[in-house]
């Protein structure tokens, strides 16, 4: 039996998106009646925490970066259902929350993590009696005895048909190794098949303040067991995406306009440290 233990990262990811719908004004950047609900009362205390939090530059810009990264995520979802996608894999799925609030019927979502997080959400629904959909499959993988492929295809996954990926807040904490051997098997499916994750840029390029704050959130993660390890600047990842096309790669500048231009509160990026990605093949 494995003991369900929660990434202190995914979790502190969940309570910043359950922030937004508590604390933020409206419109909402994501609005997803689900990241409250999916905490359960075991968090809530926590989540109530946040609200002391608000004004903090940094906490405001980071809770911005996340919202964001789940809203362009399911933006560029949309436009791969829209191309005949029927399948949407999440890649370290964490409490990500689409799958309960799916509107495309034709959709089929596999939520990927490690066994001992994704016995942990699990517990997490049933106790917030939030229902697994039909057209949702959990893919427990323990990459040092299992690969993503097979396990995949055990939860009847097609490998034949297009699909897009979602790889959100993994690749700073991967090996080199490990984010080549992902990006080769998803260069590997059909035509129109899409990924889009978020990255973040080395400690070299950043101003001294910013090499301030990576060096806070980098000691946190670090404490937690989850430390970074992998960092690009533009012009590598995209030497890393060879095989794909119509690579859409956003910093600070472009996400605050996209998704922050319009409002009139404090909530929207600061920096140049991370940045999102989305590819197609």
């Amino acid at each position: 039996m494995i003991q369900a233990t929660p990434s202190q990262t995914a979790l502190r990811v969940a309570l910043r998106r359950a922030a937004h719908q508590l604390y933020d004004a409206s419109p909402l950047v994501l609005d997803d009646p689900i990241a409250v609900r999916i905490l359960g009362p075991e968090y809530l205390p926590e989540l109530q925490k946040t609200a002391t939090k608000l004004k903090k530059p940094f906490s405001t810009a980071l809770r911005a970066f996340l919202v964001a990264r789940s809203r362009y995520a399911e933006d560029m979802l949309s436009t791969a259902v829209s191309q005949g996608v029927t399948q949407y894999v999440l890649l370290g799925a964490g409490l990500d929350t689409f799958a309960y609030r799916n509107p495309y019927p034709n959709l089929r979502v596999f939520e990927v993590d490690h066994p001992a997080t994704q016995q942990w959400k699990r517990v997490l629904l049933e106790t917030s009696r939030i229902p697994i959909p039909q057209n949702l499959s959990f893919v427990a993988v323990d990459f040092e005895h299992q690969t993503l492929p097979a396990q995949l295809l055990d939860a009847g996954f097609d490998a034949n048909v297009p699909t897009f990926f979602a790889w959100l807040g993994v690749v700073p904490y991967l090996t080199l190794e490990a984010f080549r051997s992902t990006v080769c098997y998803i260069a590997g499916r059909p035509t129109e098949s899409g990924l889009v994750f978020d990255y973040g840029q080395p400690r070299s390029a950043l101003s001294k303040p910013e090499q301030l704050a990576h060096d806070s959130l980098a000691a946190r993660v670090k404490l937690a067991g989850e430390p970074f390890q992998l960092f690009f600047a533009p012009g590598e990842v995209a030497a890393e995406l060879a095989a794909f096309y119509k690579l859409e790669d956003l910093g600070s500048p472009e996400i605050n306009a996209r998704y922050f231009g319009s409002r009139t509160d404090n909530l929207r990026l600061l920096g140049s440290a991370g940045r999102f990605l989305s590819a197609w093949l």
